[in-house]
C-alpha cells in the first residue's frame, strides 16, 4: 500500500534555489505544486522540467491565501510543504515516507536547520516546525505572514495527533545575509506583520512575530516592549515557542545594552527553563561584559554541562560547545593563566575547526612573531591544514600578528589559483619582510590596475623602496600614487615617504595617522628605528596628541622600551585615568628592575580599573618575588640566622 504525497509550494523569482529544493524531493514525493506569485526569471520553467504544476497567483500580501491555493490544487492524501530556500536532508527521504503510513497521525513537526548572518561563517539553529499533515478540505492556512496550520487543525477536528519527529530534516538558508538583503525579507515581513497586528491586535502568535520582526529590523527596545507584552498574557512554560520567548527578551535588552533588564530576563528565563543553555551562555555573557568574571565562569560552565533539550528550544550551535568554552579562555587570561586558556581555545577549535576567532587568541599566547617555531609546531598539531584554504585561512591570521615570515611560509604552499588580490597583497608584503624585494614588485604590478587593491599595490611599491632606501624609485613611486586622487590626509603621508626632512612638520587627521600607524610596525619589523624616529619627527606634535598610547604600545611591542615610556608618560600627562599605560608602565618598570615604580603603576592601574584581576594577579606576583629576593638576600649576608629560600622557588618568574 502507498500513500500520496503532494509538496506544495509559493514561489517568486527563486531561480536560485528552486531546483535544489525540487532536487531534495525528487522521487520522494508523488505530485509537485508550485503557486507563483510573479515571477520575473526562470522560476517557473525550472520548476515545470521536475514536472511541477505551476499555478499563477495575483499577489496580495497574504501567505496563506497563497498557500491554501497549493492545497487546493492537491491530490494526496499528505501535504508537505518546503519554501524554495529549503531542502529535505537526504537522510530523511526514506523516513518521511514511512512517515505518512501511521494512521494514528495528523501531523508532524520537522527539524529545521537555520543557517543565518554572514554567508562565509553562518550561524546554525535548529527548532521544529509544523510542515507533514495529511490533505483536508477544512484544513486550511491562517495568517498573512508566520502563517499557521497547525492551530487550525487542531480547531477543525477538536483533538488531534500531532508527533514531533527530529529525524525529519529540513535545512533552510533563507536567513543568510546575502538572501534577506537580496529580497529585503526584512522590512517585507515588518509591514506585513503590522498590518495583520492591526486587525488582530490580541493575538498572542501575531504579537509575538511582530516582535521577531522588530528584532530583526534592529528596532531592540520596541521588540523588548513585545516580547515583554507577550510574556504577560500566556505562561511561557505551557507554549511551545516559551523558550525562544524568554531567550529574545534576554537578547534584545542585550542588544539595547540594558545590562540589568536582561540579566533580570535571564533569571526570569531560568526559573521557567532551569536547563536552558542558551540563557546560561547569554548570562555569561552579560557578567563578562559586567567584568564579573567569577558569575560569568559559572554560567559559561553551566552552559556547558547543560543536558540536550528538545529542538523546539532552537538553541544557538556551539553554546555547550566551541562558544562557551571560547569565553572561558577569555576569563582564564584575564587571570594570567594561559596554560588553561589554551586548553579551552583548544577545546573550543575542536569542537569547531571553522571558528578561527580561537585560533587567532592562541596566535595571541604563543607570539607568532617572536616564537615562529613553536607556534608552527603547535598549529600543524592543533589544526588540520591540509585543504590549501586551511592554509591561507592560517596564513592571514600570522599575517594579523605581524609575523611575516610564517605566514610567507604557508602562503607558499598554496597554488596561485586560490589566491584573491588581497590574499595576494599580503604575500608580497611578506616577500617585502623576508627582503624578496624583486618578487614582491612583481606579485604587486600584477594586481590589475582597475581593482580597488590597486592603490594599496602602490603604496607597498612605495613602502617596499622608503624601506630599502632607494630614494629614486621613492620619488618615481610617489608621484605615481599621487595621481590617483588621494585624499588629503594619505598624500601627505605619500610626500613625507618622499622626504621626511620637510621643515615645518606636517599635520595630519585620523585617517593619516592610522596610515602612518601601520608603517611604522612595517618598519619596525624590519629594524629600521631610524626610520621611525624620523618620520614621526615630521609630524606636527598636535597630530600625534591622541595616538601617543598606541605609539608607546607600538615601541613596547617591539622591544624599544624606553620611547615607548616616552609615550606613555605624555599620554598620562593628558589621560591621567589610562589603565593601559599605567599597566605598560608597570611591566617596563619591572623589566628594568625597577620594582618599587612598577609596583606605583600597578596600584594606579588597579585604582582605574578595580574589577581587572590581570592587574592583582601582576602585583601579587611582583611581591612575591620582591619577598623571595629578599630572603635570598638575608640568607646569603645572615647564614647565621637559618633563613631558607628555595633556589627553585616559581615565585620568582614574572607573569607574562
Amino acid at each position: 500500500m502507498t500513500t500520496k504525497i503532494s509538496l506544495c509550494m509559493i514561489a517568486k523569482d527563486e531561480e536560485q534555489t528552486i531546483g535544489r529544493c525540487l532536487q531534495s524531493v525528487s522521487g520522494v514525493v508523488d505530485e509537485i505544486i508550485v503557486v507563483d506569485t510573479g515571477s520575473s526569471d526562470k522560476t517557473c520553467q525550472i520548476a515545470q522540467a521536475f514536472g511541477a504544476k505551476v499555478q499563477s497567483f495575483n499577489w496580495n500580501n497574504n501567505f496563506s491565501d497563497a498557500r491554501n491555493v497549493s492545497l487546493n490544487l492537491a491530490t494526496g492524501e499528505w501535504i508537505l510543504f518546503l519554501d524554495a530556500d529549503e531542502k529535505l536532508a537526504k537522510e530523511s527521504r526514506e523516513i518521511l515516507r514511512k512517515a505518512v503510513l501511521n494512521s494514528e497521525v495528523d501531523g508532524y513537526f520537522m527539524k529545521i536547520v537555520n543557517l543565518s548572518g554572514d554567508d562565509s561563517t553562518p550561524e546554525t539553529s535548529a527548532d521544529m516546525v509544523f510542515r507533514l499533515f495529511r490533505n483536508k478540505p477544512n484544513f486550511r492556512f491562517r495568517g498573512v505572514v508566520h502563517e499557521q496550520i497547525c492551530d487550525v487543525i487542531i480547531e477543525q477536528t477538536g483533538q488531534s495527533q500531532f508527533l514531533f519527529s527530529e529525524e525529519l530534516v529540513i535545512y533552510h538558508d533563507g536567513y543568510l545575509n546575502s538572501h534577506l538583503k537580496a529580497k529585503d525579507k526584512k522590512r517585507r515581513n515588518l509591514i506585513l506583520i503590522e498590518k495583520e497586528l492591526h486587525d488582530k491586535p490580541d493575538d498572542c502568535l501575531v504579537q509575538f512575530y511582530h516582535a521577531v520582526e522588530l528584532y530583526r529590523m534592529g528596532e531592540n527596545l520596541s521588540a523588548a516592549e513585545e516580547f515583554e507584552k507577550v510574556s504577560t498574557m500566556i505562561n511561557p512554560a505551557e507554549i511551545l515557542y516559551g523558550p525562544k520567548l524568554m531567550r529574545y527578551i534576554v537578547q534584545t535588552y542585550y542588544a539595547a545594552n540594558k545590562v540589568p533588564e536582561a540579566l533580570n530576563a535571564v533569571q526570569r528565563g531560568l526559573a521557567l527553563f532551569p536547563c536552558y543553555a542558551d540563557l546560561y551562555f547569554l548570562g555569561g555573557q552579560l557578567y563578562f561584559q559586567l567584568k564579573e568574571y567569577g558569575l560569568a565562569y559559572e554560567y559559561f560552565k553551566k552552559a556547558l554541562q547543560a543536558p540536550d533539550l528538545p529542538v523546539h528550544y532552537a538553541s544557538f550551535s556551539g553554546i555547550k560547545g566551541f562558544r562557551s568554552c571560547y569565553y572561558l579562555g577569555l576569563i582564564a587570561e584575564k587571570f594570567c593563566n594561559e596554560e588553561e586558556a589554551l586548553r579551552y581555545y583548544i577545546d573550543s577549535l575542536r569542537d569547531n575547526g571553522r571558528f578561527l576567532t580561537a585560533l587567532d587568541s592562541i596566535l595571541g599566547i604563543l607570539q607568532p612573531r617572536i616564537n615562529p617555531d613553536y607556534t608552527q609546531y603547535a598549529i600543524d598539531k592543533i589544526c588540520d591544514i591540509s585543504l590549501p584554504q586551511a592554509k591561507l585561512m592560517v596564513g592571514q591570521l600570522l599575517f594579523k600578528h605581524a609575523a611575516y615570515g610564517l605566514a610567507l611560509e604557508y602562503f607558499e604552499k598554496v597554488p596561485d589559483s586560490f589566491f584573491t588580490s588581497e590574499l595576494l597583497l599580503c604575500k608580497a608584503i611578506c616577500l617585502i619582510h623576508q627582503q624578496r624585494s624583486l618578487e614582491a614588485i612583481n606579485i604587486l604590478e600584477a594586481i590589475d590596475g582597475g581593482e580597488k587593491f590597486n592603490p594599496f599595490a602602490k603604496m607597498n611599491k612605495l613602502l617596499c623602496f622608503w624601506l630599502a632606501g632607494n630614494k629614486q624609485k621613492i620619488l618615481e613611486m610617489g608621484e605615481e600614487l599621487l595621481t590617483l586622487g588621494l585624499t588629503k590626509d594619505h598624500a601627505a603621508v605619500v610626500k613625507l615617504l618622499q622626504n621626511t626632512d620637510v621643515g615645518q612638520p606636517v599635520s595630519l587627521g585620523s585617517e593619516g595617522m592610522a596610515l602612518v600607524l601601520d608603517i611604522l610596525k612595517r618598519a619596525f619589523d624590519l629594524g629600521q628605528l631610524n626610520l621611525c624616529t624620523l618620520l614621526l619627527s615630521s609630524i606636527s606634535p598636535e597630530s600625534l596628541l591622541d595616538y601617543y598610547l598606541p605609539l608607546g604600545e607600538l615601541f613596547y611591542q617591539y622591544g624599544h622600551t624606553e620611547l615607548a615610556e616616552q609615550y606613555l608618560c605624555q599620554h598620562l600627562q593628558e589621560n591621567s585615568d589610562s589603565t593601559t599605560a599605567y599597566f605598560l608602565l608597570a611591566e617596563i618598570k619591572q623589566g628594568q628592575g625597577g620594582y618599587l615604580e612598577a609596583i606605583d603603576y600597578y596600584r594606579k592601574a588597579l585604582q582605574s580599573d578595580p574589577k581587572e584581576p590581570k592587574y592583582y594577579i601582576k602585583l601579587m606576583k611582583l611581591y612575591e618575588k620582591i619577598g623571595s629576593e629578599v630572603l635570598k638576600q638575608a640568607a646569603e649576608r645572615y647564614p647565621e640566622l637559618g633563613v631558607k629560600h628555595d633556589n627553585n622557588d616559581k615565585s620568582c618568574d614574572d607573569c607574562t
